[in-house]
């Protein structure tokens, strides 16, 4: 078990610093000037390639978060409420992946109408979810 557990922080730790990065690839993106095209197309590829090695990582992490759960009984039973609420945190961050997902489509396509400024604060979500799930899973308030 300790070395599913050892693997399962591994990956939780590298699929958030690309959830840390994307956003901020995003404030780029949103501050290009008009008609730079080749930056915009630089950062529109290396966000791409950044998404896509993001969500491979993600794939292991919640694999073996699921075999820590249902095959070794972590977080089962009374008395375990917290797993409840770190199993949200889990769906929140797999939706602000899904959702830099489709910021980076709006962003390579131009349709995207959000400022930097917004990029920034919604850089500092997964930091939060990072929070919540560590204070979840160490301190077990629940």
């Amino acid at each position: 078990m300790l070395w599913v557990k050892a693997f399962h922080i591994v990956f939780i730790a590298s699929w958030f610093a690309g959830l840390f990065y994307l956003p901020r690839i995003f404030v780029n993106l949103a501050m290009v000037a008009p008609g730079s095209v080749a930056e915009r197309e630089r950062l529109v590829l290396m966000a791409r390639k950044l998404l896509r090695f993001t969500t491979l990582l993600a794939v292991p992490a919640l694999a073996l978060g699921l075999w820590l759960w249902l095959g070794y009984g972590i977080g089962r039973g009374p008395g375990n409420g917290w797993m409840h609420a770190k199993l949200a945190v889990v769906v929140l961050v797999i939706g602000y992946h899904h959702a830099c997902a489709v910021l980076l489509r709006k962003l390579a396509d131009g349709t995207s109408r959000r400022s930097h400024r917004w990029f920034r604060w919604f850089n500092e979500v997964p930091v939060l979810l990072l929070v919540a799930a560590v204070v979840l899973v160490v301190v077990k308030p629940f």
